[in-house]
């Protein structure tokens, strides 16, 4: 008989990790994958719960699976799962509850549910065991077919005033080196040609359990030197660090390596050096700014890119104006804004002095239109120059179109790239969000 599955990934790389390993496991267990609108015996939601709007949006999809096939069983897996068990539980057409543990086992728990008569099965771990171990997820192949995530770490212990997440995702564990260089060499294997590094917060990377004491990236660096030496691999590009990582030690050595993207995203939250104590950031402005002097001296022309939140509780005009200041000192080639959402059971949320909403708003719009500013500038600091693109997808309704990235993350189409390509590109012009490009033959 065809089993028939749909996944879908809300937030993270991640998740969207921990969504293909799944789809690999449900696949190896004879389900054939369909596009989540259309009916399916078993949905994955691999959930968001970040913020509230993750939270809604994973309820959302939930219902959604639950109104295209009324007698699926539907799965809910991630952060939600985590946080909110009973919660999940309870909304109508869910029969199993992950949460950010035990998704290697998906397929017996599916399993196990189907057979179970009333009620959903609750699969959740508690994430509170000293000695957790890294989870041994895996994946051969990635949906996106020259680029790919490589999930490295697991957990966060910072617990910043506003952040759920060392919550709903446990301790840190760090995957070996070995295990990680593998399953790269598999992932190029199968034809991809960039590699994503991604974790919950990579800048621990290593630095638990039989490797402490090591200094911060010391691991990471080993890693990055086993990617280097992959054949085929033409890219290896970093997921979310913070500045701590970007010590002299730690980038000196970075610079043999040739594969690795001059892009590099590096968590702010706030320019304001009061909002970033009551955040419980490990860092003020300035040494922010320092981290950010040494890469650029070791790399002329990177691309740094961030998180900025506005409205945090007790924020007022004057630490709003501090933050846009210091993202317009930083120059940032792209900003992520986003707006303080309250998480239950985190410090912030019961802080006095909530910013109140419109005010949220005006101050995200303001942090927005500087963002949009400042990305424009650097993108147009790239005129007249040659970039190295990998084409990833073809542009819908341009013939002979493709659309990729440069080494520094700017999006970019041409004419006469196909999908997959790696090609030299004479940049022509800047349109809204991405450049334009003539490919440079010879």
């Amino acid at each position: 008989m065809d089993k028939t599955m749909a996944l879908v990934t809300l937030g993270c790389k991640v998740n969207q990790y921990d969504t293909q390993a799944m789809r690999e496991l449900l696949a190896q267990a004879g389900y054939r994958e369909v596009p989540f609108e259309e009916k399916a015996d078993v949905y994955v939601v691999n959930t968001c719960t970040v913020t509230a709007t993750g939270d809604q949006k994973s309820r959302q999809m939930i219902g959604r699976a639950h109104h295209t096939n009324p007698e699926a069983l539907i799965v809910v897996a991630g952060c939600y799962a985590q946080r909110a068990a009973a919660e999940a539980a309870a909304i109508p057409g869910v029969g199993l509850v992950l949460g950010t543990q035990d998704r290697g086992k998906i397929a017996q728990l599916v399993a196990q549910a189907a057979a179970q008569k009333g009620g959903a099965r609750l699969a959740v771990d508690t994430l509170e065991k000293k000695g957790l171990p890294y989870e041994g997820l895996r994946v051969t192949q990635s949906q996106a077919h020259t680029r790919a995530n490589l999930k490295i770490q697991e957990g966060c212990r910072q617990f910043c005033t506003y952040c759920i997440i060392p919550y709903v995702r446990g301790p840190l564990r760090s995957r070996a080196v070995e295990d990680a260089a593998q399953e790269a060499e598999r992932l190029v294997a199968a034809g991809h040609r960039e590699i994503v590094l991604t974790g919950i917060h990579l800048t621990s990377y290593g630095l638990d359990g039989e490797e402490k004491g090591r200094y911060k990236g010391e691991q990471l660096l080993e890693l990055l030197g086993r990617l280097e030496a992959i054949p085929g691999l033409a890219r290896v590009r970093m997921g979310s660090v913070e500045p701590q990582l970007l010590h002299s030690r730690f980038i000196e050595g970075l610079r043999p390596l040739k594969k690795l993207c001059p892009h590099w995203h590096v968590s702010l939250q706030s320019g304001s050096a009061g909002v970033l104590s009551r955040m419980r950031r490990t860092y003020g402005p300035e040494e922010y700014l320092a981290a950010l002097e040494r890469l650029r001296a070791a790399f002329p022309g990177v691309a740094i890119t961030t998180d900025v939140m506005c409205g945090f509780p007790g924020e007022t005009e004057q630490e709003h104006r501090e933050s846009l200041a210091f993202v317009e000192r930083a120059a940032f080639s792209r900003i992520h804004v986003f707006t303080y959402s309250p998480r239950a059971g985190t410090p912030a949320a019961q802080m006095p002095l909530q910013v109140p909403r419109a005010e949220k708003k005006r101050r995200t719009h303001e942090m927005l239109r500087l963002g949009e500013r400042l990305e424009a500038a650097y993108m147009e600091g790239l005129l007249d120059t040659v970039q190295e693109v990998l084409f990833e997808t073809p542009v819908e309704g341009m013939a002979d179109t493709s659309a990729g990235y440069t080494p520094s993350y700017v999006h970019v189409r041409c004419t006469g790239a196909a999908p997959g390509e790696l090609a030299k590109v004479k940049i022509i012009s800047r349109q809204g969000e991405f450049l334009t490009g003539q490919a440079v033959k010879g």
